[in-house]
C-alpha cells in the first residue's frame, strides 16, 4: 500500500515521510526472513536444490535489484566474469547463490559512498563432472577495522556494535551466508583495509552439465522493468488470482500501472472458469483460496486447451523452499512473494511476458 501511495503524491514531506515507513518495514520483513533462515540451517531444515542453471541468470537478478540504488548513491555496479564463464550450465542452487552474492553486494552498497562495487568469478578448480568457484564482491567503502574482521560471521555480530552505529543492520547475512557457502562445499573471507574499501570472497563448488547451445553474454538493460512493461507489453490480457481484498487492491492497482489489461478471479474456482473462456497471456496465482487452492487450480489449467506453456506465477506469503517446489510440482513457471516488491514483480512479469512472447504463448 505503501508503494502504491508513493507511486502516485508528490508532495516532498509526505513522499519523504512515506519512505521512512517503507524503510522499516523492508528492514522488519528481511529481519524476519533472516531469522527464518538461520533457524532452518541451524535445525538442519535447509536443503539445497540442484537445478540447472547460467550464472548470467543469478546476475542479472542481481543488478535489477541493486542496480538502480547504486546509480542513486552516484556508485559504478560492474560484473566481471572469467571468459566463457556467462555460457556454461552449472548444477546448484542458484536461490541460495544469489542469496550470498546479494548478501555481500548489499554490505558493500551500504558502505560504500564514492567509487564502484565490483562482482567478480573466476573458475579456481576444474574436473569433469565438478568445478570450484571463486567470487569477489570488492568496493571502495570505508573498510572493517582488523580486530572486527574476526567476529564478521557471528550471528547478530557487526563491525560496529555500538551505541552510535551508522548504518544499520541486524549481523545475521554475514553468519547466513557463511552457512550458506560451507553447505556449497566452499569457504568465506574478507580482506579489508579501514579507509581503503574490503573485498569478501567465497567458493562454491557446483556440478556442471554439458550443454551445446550457447547462448550470448548476458546485456544489463539500464531500461528499468516497469519500463519495458509498458514499452512493450502494455494491453496485455492477464489473469490475477487472488482472494484477499488488500492484496488485490495492491496487486491490481500496480498491474495496471505498467498498463496491462487485469481480470481478477477471487478463487480458484473461478480462476479455472475464466481461463476456459478467455485467453491469457499470463496468470498470476496466490496458493490458498477457497473453493479451489492453487495448486489445484493449475493443474486443471494447465489440462484446458492453449495452457500447457502459458506462464503461471505463484504469487504467495508461503516462502519456504517446500512451497515453491509445490508451487513448481503443479506446473508452475515462478514463485514472487508476498508481501509484493514491485521491483521484483515487474521484472518476473517482464521476463516470464517476455518468453511468451518469443515462444509465440501470447
Amino acid at each position: 500500500m505503501t508503494d502504491l501511495v508513493m507511486r502516485r503524491i508528490t508532495d516532498p514531506t509526505q513522499v519523504d515521510q512515506l519512505a521512512k515507513v517503507k524503510t522499516a518495514s523492508v528492514h522488519l520483513l528481511a529481519v524476519i526472513n533472516d531469522i527464518l533462515d538461520l533457524s532452518k540451517i541451524e535445525a538442519d531444515r535447509l536443503k539445497l536444490e540442484h537445478v540447472d542453471f547460467r550464472l548470467g541468470q543469478i546476475l542479472e537478478n542481481l543488478v535489477s535489484l541493486i542496480g538502480d540504488k547504486a546509480t542513486e548513491k552516484g556508485l559504478k555496479l560492474l560484473i566481471q566474469l572469467q571468459e566463457g564463464l556467462p555460457a556454461r550450465r552449472f548444477n546448484g542452487d542458484p536461490t541460495r547463490l544469489g542469496q550470498i552474492l546479494l548478501n555481500l553486494a548489499g554490505n558493500a552498497l551500504k558502505f560504500t559512498t564514492s567509487g564502484a562495487i565490483t562482482v567478480r568469478c573466476r573458475c579456481i578448480e576444474e574436473q569433469p563432472d565438478e568445478v570450484l568457484l571463486h567470487w569477489e564482491v570488492a568496493d571502495t567503502g570505508i573498510g572493517i577495522d582488523p580486530a572486527a574482521q574476526a567476529r564478521l560471521f557471528t550471528a547478530f555480530e557487526q563491525a560496529d556494535n555500538s551505541m552510535t552505529r551508522k548504518y544499520g543492520g541486524t549481523g545475521l547475512g554475514l553468519a547466513i551466508s557463511q552457512r550458506l557457502v560451507h553447505m556449497m562445499g566452499g569457504e568465506i573471507g574478507v580482506e579489508s583495509t579501514p579507509g581503503e574499501g574490503s573485498t569478501f570472497w567465497f567458493t562454491v563448488r557446483l556440478g556442471q552439465t554439458a550443454t551445446t547451445d550457447v547462448p550470448p553474454a548476458p546485456t544489463f538493460s539500464a531500461q528499468s522493468a516497469d519500463e519495458r512493461l509498458l514499452n512493450v507489453h502494455a494491453g496485455t490480457r492477464i489473469l490475477l488470482a487472488e482472494d484477499e481484498p488488500v492484496n488485490q487492491e495492491v496487486s491490481r492497482c500496480l498491474l495496471e500501472d505498467v498498463g496491462l489489461v487485469v481480470d481478477l478471479a477471487e478463487d480458484g474456482q473461478q480462476a479455472l472458469e475464466l481461463a476456459r473462456q478467455n485467453h491469457y497471456a499470463l496468470i498470476l496465482m496466490d496458493m490458498q483460496m477457497p473453493n479451489l487452492n492453487g495448486v489445484d487450480a493449475t493443474k486443471a489449467i494447465r489440462e484446458l486447451p492453449g495452457y500447457a506453456q502459458t506462464p503461471i506465477l505463484a504469487m504467495t506469503a508461503n516462502a519456504f523452499d517446500e512451497d515453491r517446489q509445490r508451487c513448481l510440482d503443479a506446473g508452475m513457471n515462478d514463485h514472487i512473494g508476498k508481501p509484493v516488491d514491485p521491483n521484483v514483480l515487474f521484472e518476473t512479469l517482464s521476463k516470464w511476458l517476455e518468453w511468451a512472447r518469443k515462444e509465440g504463448k501470447s
